[in-house]
């Protein structure tokens, strides 16, 4: 377990919005009556850009974001289960480049939709309770590794539909595991938190043949060696609370408790001894009435700024290259008062949409002067 180093006092953000860029709603779209738990832009394909995801309910839907706030529905895929209720999304592209989409919800099957064809490319199942997050591996994007309730993390290739490893056991989470992110350089290594109060990062460089033979594997995929990964290489505490949102920003992780509040922090890994290391907080990012679990974050692309909703319909703005922290703007609207359960910044950071509990999307465009 990794211990917090004493000494450095992290710093602390100022709510106050240094209005250095403005937002304003172009469009608010009802999709159902069932909550919205997921939206996520395509930063896999440049062709795609402009295209988003939503997961709420039994379904999944892609828009188009054009321009002067419009959003037109490209195509929507309703799951024959009723009772499934999807709580992720995550791009994804086959061997030849063409795009998947990977959701997974309450059912804890992973369908792996095939968006040209319109299609179940395949369907993943393995996990033995819901699926919280589904994140893909931006230099490998076949592969995704999937977070569940029932305390395991998998690694799944999308285009053979085999599940390659099984993140698990005697070092592995102690309750939900509730987000998964890869490193952004990185390709064997990624990062996992959860209800245990915990962060734990974990490499798959031992297991990377693994990987490779999932790509040729002509046999039945539930023939695969599916390998057991039982200790991550580091363990962190840095929140007391559910941990259900992590990202790599480079080599330091932004993590978000249900403390109403987000961290940026160092971990420290000791070379040869797995597990142990230091973690430094450095910066803290207010983020009012967020003590819910499952609101999660999103960054542009550059990982310029990073934008997270809260319980009263609202979006903290706040910039990564700034210490200490600055709020850039806080959006709110009259209409806007349920929960926002997930943002998804473009990848220049000028729209921000917002899934929210009541079913409806909103977005807003940073207004040019």
């Amino acid at each position: 377990m990794s211990k917090i180093a004493l000494g450095n006092e992290s710093l602390v953000g100022s709510l106050t919005p240094s209005n250095k860029k403005s937002y304003k709603v172009t469009n608010r779209i009802q999709e159902g009556k069932k909550p919205l738990y997921a939206v996520v832009f395509n930063f896999l394909d440049t062709r795609f850009f402009n295209v988003f995801v939503t997961a709420g309910g039994n379904r999944i839907t892609l828009y188009n974001c054009l321009e002067d706030g419009a959003i037109s529905a490209l195509q929507s895929y309703t799951d024959e289960d009723k009772e499934e209720s999807f709580y992720t999304v995550s791009w994804a592209c086959g061997v030849k480049g063409n795009p998947f989409v990977a959701a997974g919800g309450v059912k804890g099957i992973i369908r792996v939709i095939d968006v040209n064809n319109e299609t179940i490319h395949k369907s993943l199942v393995g996990h033995g309770d819901s699926v919280n997050e589904i994140r893909t591996q931006p230099m490998k994007p076949q592969l995704v590794i999937t977070a569940s309730k029932d305390e395991s993390v998998r690694l799944w290739n999308v285009e053979t539909g085999i599940c390659i490893l099984i993140f698990a056991g005697a070092g592995g989470h102690r309750y939900e595991v509730l987000s998964v992110d890869f490193h952004p350089t990185e390709i064997y290594r990624f990062a996992s938190c959860g209800m245990d109060t915990t962060i734990k990062i974990w490499s798959m460089k031992e297991f990377w043949t693994y990987v490779e033979k999932s790509y040729t594997w002509t046999d039945d995929p539930s023939k695969f060696p599916t390998k057991f990964v039982q200790f991550p290489v580091f363990t962190a505490s840095v929140h007391t609370n559910y941990v259900d949102c992590n990202r790599w920003f480079g080599d330091f992780i932004l993590s978000k408790s249900v403390d109403n509040e987000i961290l940026l922090w160092q971990p420290q890994l000791k070379e040869n001894s797995p597990g142990e290391g230091t973690s430094d907080v450095l910066q803290r990012y207010p983020v009012p009435m967020s003590d819910i679990w499952f609101i999660k974050f999103s960054c542009d692309f550059q990982f310029s700024s990073l934008a997270i909703g809260n319980q009263e319909g609202k979006i903290y703005v706040w910039d990564l290259k700034s210490c200490p922290p600055v709020l850039i703007t806080k959006l709110s609207h009259n209409q806007s008062k349920c929960v926002i359960r997930q943002t998804a910044m473009s990848v220049d950071g000028s729209t921000i949409l917002a899934a929210c509990e009541d079913g409806t999307i909103w977005r807003w465009d940073v207004i040019t002067k």
